[in-house]
């Protein structure tokens, strides 16, 4: 466990955290300052920079307590990768959070890898095209924040729950 950051616990924090995201208080409009995004299919460099600018439109005290992450924007997951999570359709996957989680990690274990987020532009643009009711900046921003919970432990449904709890 980490020494101290859950004490006290960071759950009600993570819970008004989500609240906020789900206001889309914690967004900003986001293509107003990337107006090319809008203009042709977004390139990977696009949905980076709608990535970094959700990161920093993130509270301060989240993005510390998350600690060092890198964001890779790729088009497609591998196929070894889609085989091990036993994912058929490349489409169904449009984040992934690969390294050890903040509850797992201990300072007594060796240096843990590299926490990693990964974005799949494909799978997002064709989610974005497909539901049409949400802004692109708004669905990165979602995958990305979504990402960064498992990054806390926090399982698929946890994150469904907070969303659902908060006000």
């Amino acid at each position: 466990m980490l020494g101290g950051l859950y004490d006290p616990p960071v759950w009600p924090h993570l819970n008004s955290f989500f609240g906020a995201f789900k206001k889309n208080d914690a967004c900003v409009n986001l293509e107003s300052r990337y107006p090319e995004v809008m203009s042709i299919a977004p390139s990977l460099d696009d949905l980076e920079a709608l990535a970094r600018a959700a990161w920093e439109a993130l509270p301060a005290r989240f993005r510390a307590l998350a600690g060092d992450v890198v964001f890779r924007i790729e088009d497609w997951p591998d196929a070894a990768l889609l085989d091990e999570l036993e994912i058929e359709d490349p489409y169904e996957l449009s984040g992934l959070y690969q390294g050890v989680d903040l509850t797992q990690q201990s300072m007594l274990d060796p240096a843990p890898p590299t926490a990693m987020v990964f974005l799949y532009r494909r799978a997002i643009l064709d989610e974005w095209i497909e539901r049409g009711d949400v802004t692109l900046a708004d669905l990165v921003s979602h995958v990305l924040v979504h990402e960064i919970g498992h990054h806390f432990g926090l399982s698929d449904e946890q994150m469904d729950a907070l969303l659902e709890e908060a006000p």
